[in-house]
């Protein structure tokens, strides 16, 4: 007899997640987790204590540079404490985890504590004990990836997870890598009075984005302090005193110089994490890329192992894992549940946020689609003029043929919250006159939203 129906291996959004709905759904779940806390990396060191200190972050700036004076509030001398701020941080941190721990005991799921070791296709190995499932699902997100060469000393040389609780605000932070990771930790520091330099090895920041966006979002950091040092590796990093000396190299060949640090943040990327697991014994074979092979449904090669989120093809994004936690928890109890790897929001939690949804213009382009572009700034939006906070604007892609949408990109304050409802548009395949036609709540900063649909065919009305 096997000891559960289901065992989930992993307890980041995506197996939390799968673990909970296969409970709803009448299944004996068990879900491992070898952290002292459930929620994985993104709830302990990843997503949500990063936007803790973005959050507090963004609230010293606006009162130290005098952002609230012209709605006519003023302050004395404005002080940051880095401690107060980092046990803000470790307050919201503790109350989400703990959540999921709630949530598990209130679904009766069972927290199996410690590292899994496949013994079989069906059977498992924890801290010396041996559980067998029927369905396993290996949800055990990624880690780290470190670009050849460079490994962090968790002191100078360090991670995101290091850059979390650093004790005092750099002096001189060098970010190795232009993605969504290191340009919000960046962005932190950056705030917090840290000279910030950011050494990407494309050609631009955020290298998978719209070329329109990426160029704005350039522009309003360069604004905001950063130095972006695009089409540059980073070949060598020597520790030296307190601090360190990198060396750095034209991406396309050349000369090489030298760059001082006190700080490096080592964010160039992720890596599926399945060391440890041992998938040889479960008849398991990863692909080139370090990820388990999946069909649409989430199963792998082998019957009943299943595999979700940073361990599969796609983007490693929590909300990703999330969908596909569901999914596979229905999936084994029967159900079908349609995913759409199409239709992946994604954000950069910076200010003003970065948020995208479905193909840029030279995706679709790429893919033979002739398309129609409308764009739409928030200089012209009511809303972002009462608030004084006019960066950026919307644009949306939309087939010629058609009309419907098949991207939309925003760079603005709200592009976070916005782009939901251009997610939910384009899942159930609407057009730009969709968008454009629906009744927008006034002012808000939605209604650049409609502007831009608008925009797809000429008709903005504010522009």
């Amino acid at each position: 007899m096997a000891d559960f129906d289901v065992i989930i291996i992993g307890s980041g959004p995506g197996g939390y997640v799968a673990a909970i709905r296969a409970a709803q759904l009448g299944l004996k779940v068990a879900c491992v987790e070898k952290r002292a806390t459930l929620g994985g990396t993104c709830l302990n060191v990843g997503c949500i204590p990063s936007k803790a200190l973005l959050h507090g972050s963004e609230l010293y700036a606006e009162a130290a540079h005098g952002e609230h004076t012209k709605f006519g509030i003023g302050y004395g001398q404005v002080s940051i404490d880095l401690a107060k701020l980092r046990a803000e941080k470790d307050k919201a941190v503790k109350e989400l985890t703990s959540g999921v721990e709630f949530l598990f005991k209130k679904n009766k799921v069972t927290w199996l504590k410690g590292e899994a070791k496949f013994v079989d296709a069906k059977t498992i190995d924890v801290a010396g004990e041996k559980h067998s499932a029927p369905n396993i699902v290996i949800a055990t997100g990624s880690e780290v990836a470190f670009p050849p060469g460079l490994q962090p000393d968790g002191e100078v040389i360090i991670t995101s997870t290091e850059a979390l609780d650093l004790p005092a605000v750099p002096k001189h932070l060098v970010v190795v890598g232009g993605g969504y990771i290191g340009l919000e930790m960046g962005s932190v520091w950056n705030r917090l009075g840290a000279k910030v330099t950011v050494v990407e090895f494309a050609p631009t920041i955020t290298p998978a984005m719209d070329a329109d966006i990426v160029a704005e979002f350039a522009k309003i950091l360069t604004k905001q302090g950063l130095t972006l040092r695009t089409g540059t590796k980073v070949t060598k990093i020597d520790r030296s005193g307190k601090g360190a000396i990198l060396t750095l190299e034209p991406a396309a060949g050349g000369a090489s110089e030298t760059l001082e640090a006190s700080h490096v943040l080592l964010s160039a990327g992720r890596r599926p994490n399945t060391d440890g697991l041992n998938i040889a014994a479960a008849g398991l074979a990863l692909d080139a890329k370090g990820r388990i092979p999946t069909d649409h449904d989430l199963r792998t090669p082998v019957p009943g192992i299943w595999a979700i989120g940073d361990v599969i093809e796609g983007p490693m994004l929590a909300h990703k894992a999330e969908d596909e936690g569901v999914a596979v928890a229905e999936h084994i109890a029967g159900l079908k549940r349609p995913l759409n790897h199409a239709v992946i929001p994604a954000v950069v939690y910076t200010q003003p946020e970065v948020a995208t949804v479905g193909l840029t213009e030279a995706e679709a382009k790429a893919k033979g689609l002739t398309v129609k572009v409308g764009k739409f700034p928030f200089l012209a939006n009511s809303r972002a003029k009462t608030n004084r906070d006019t960066a950026g604007f919307v644009k949306v892609i939309a087939d010629a043929e058609t009309d419907r949408v098949v991207g939309v990109h925003i760079i603005g304050r709200m592009a976070g919250t916005m782009i939901a409802q251009a997610a939910q548009a384009m899942e159930f395949g609407a057009s730009a006159e969709d968008i454009a036609y629906t009744c927008h709540a006034h002012p808000t900063h939605a209604e650049a939203l409609k502007e831009a649909a608008l925009a797809v065919s000429g008709k903005a009305i504010h522009i």
